[in-house]
């Protein structure tokens, strides 16, 4: 069975799965069958973010795990970094979100790394960038090789949940095309333009949008499974 986790937008850029692997050993140790996966990923997404400094919220339990899973699926549903703002808009709205709450989200990646490959295009041949920036970048990411070399989404606090995010971009220090593109002349600058200078603002959206993304189709009830080890079905 083969899912998201190897989609484009996420192989070898997603990682750390050996944390939710550990959680689980460690719940199904105490409460054998009970704690899906689903809700570990959840509750784990959660607790990230307030390690880190960023806001909480209330993470609805009672998901279950999927015994199915699409890679084509994940390819056509997760946005990929190469999408413009009006591919943006049109991925998060196909699932129920607005524009305000997809740059919410996307202050997510005030955190994490990405792969060269999912930015070279960008650093080498894009102008809305700071030329100071995408030089910087260019010696951890040649223009010929080193696909898997990381670069933080947020080179100023890249370990802190903050709002720096939303101020690189207003700096056109963006690390993906897709980042930059919410403040690139179109519809969303205004709204990165509020979440740098009020960060509460942004952490209370950003929590509110990332409860309404946890709930989107879970399965519950008698659907799906507990895994009994996250890497694979029952």
């Amino acid at each position: 069975m083969t899912g998201e986790k190897t989609a484009v937008p996420n192989s070898n850029s997603v990682r750390g799965f050996e944390v939710i692997d550990t959680i689980k050993s460690q719940v199904e140790s105490l409460c054998p069958g009970v704690v899906s996966c689903a809700d570990i990923v959840a509750v784990a997404a959660r607790d990230s973010v307030v390690a880190l400094g960023g806001p909480s919220w209330t993470v609805l339990l009672g998901r279950r795990d999927s015994t199915t899973a699409s890679l084509s699926a994940a390819n056509s549903n997760i946005p990929a970094p190469t999408l413009n703002l009006s591919g943006l808009i049109t991925a998060f709205s196909n699932k129920g979100f607005t524009a305000k709450e997809m740059v919410a989200l996307s202050g997510s990646h005030t955190i994490g790394q990405a792969r060269c490959t999912t930015f070279r295009t960008r650093i080498y041949n894009e102008t809305n960038i700071d030329s100071t920036f995408a030089t910087s970048l260019r010696a951890n990411c040649p223009s010929t090789g080193g696909d898997n070399s990381l670069s933080p989404l947020d080179t100023t606090s890249s370990t802190s949940f903050d709002n720096a995010y939303f101020k690189n971009l207003q700096g056109q220090k963006g690390l993906l095309h897709s980042d930059q593109q919410l403040f690139s002349g179109g519809s969303t600058d205004s709204q990165v333009n509020a979440y740098s200078s009020n960060l509460g603002s942004f952490t209370t959206d950003f929590a509110n949008a990332m409860v309404k993304m946890g709930n989107l189709s879970p399965l519950t009830g008698t659907s799906g499974q507990i895994r009994t080890n996250c890497r694979k079905t029952n």
